[in-house]
Parts: structure tokens; C-alpha cells; sequence
């Protein structure tokens, strides 16, 4: 789990963006990406599939298509959380069991 891991959560529950840097075996060393955080957990049936807890975001990139990262620990250089929001109704990603629980409104 990372130092900042409750500031991930709050991330989550407040519809705020993200600025995460991470090592990215394709491209072979460190990215720097936005994205939209989803959960913290082992994920849904069929992302990575081995039970460990994964910090889950919708990452923004420079395409028109976003994807569903989920990185483990290890992996995360530095996160921050944004000041800019998102709609999580707009994400187009479909709920799983979330391990962090959501209130009314706030489920993508």
C-alpha cells in the first residue's frame, strides 16, 4: 500500500483526477499518465485474475480510447491527487464488486 493510499480513496469518493507515475514495462521504464480512479482491490474476474490489490484507473492517454490500468505498489514512482473532477457516470467502465465503497451517485 502506498504512503498516500488514503488520498487515493478520498480521489475515489470525491470524483477527483489523477496524476500518476509508474514504471510501464512496454515502454520499458517510467510514465507519467491522468487518469480517473476507480478501486482499490484484487479487481474484477478476468483483470489480472491473482488476487493481489491493485490501485485500478481509468487512464486518460492521447487517443481517443481510455483503458483500465491497475497497478500494483511496486509499481507507482508518485501519485497525486488533482484538483479537476470527473462524472463517473461518463467513464463507460462497468462496475465490479468495488472493494472501496460507494454512496449513492458515485458509482462508474
Amino acid at each position: 500500500m502506498l504512503p498516500n493510499h488514503p488520498l487515493f480513496v478520498e480521489a475515489i469518493l470525491e470524483n477527483k483526477k489523477v496524476k500518476v507515475q509508474y514504471y510501464s514495462a512496454p515502454d520499458s521504464g517510467v510514465v507519467d499518465r491522468t487518469g480517473a480512479p476507480l478501486d482499490y482491490g484484487p479487481g474484477a474476474a478476468g483483470k489480472a485474475g491473482d488476487g493481489m490489490n491493485r490501485y485500478w484507473l481509468l487512464e486518460y492517454s492521447n487517443t481517443s480510447e481510455a483503458r483500465v490500468v491497475g497497478l500494483v505498489p511496486d509499481q507507482i514512482v508518485d501519485l497525486k491527487v488533482l484538483g479537476e473532477t470527473f462524472d463517473p457516470a461518463a467513464l463507460g467502465v462497468a462496475a465490479w464488486p468495488w472493494a472501496v465503497a460507494r454512496g449513492p451517485g458515485l458509482t462508474p
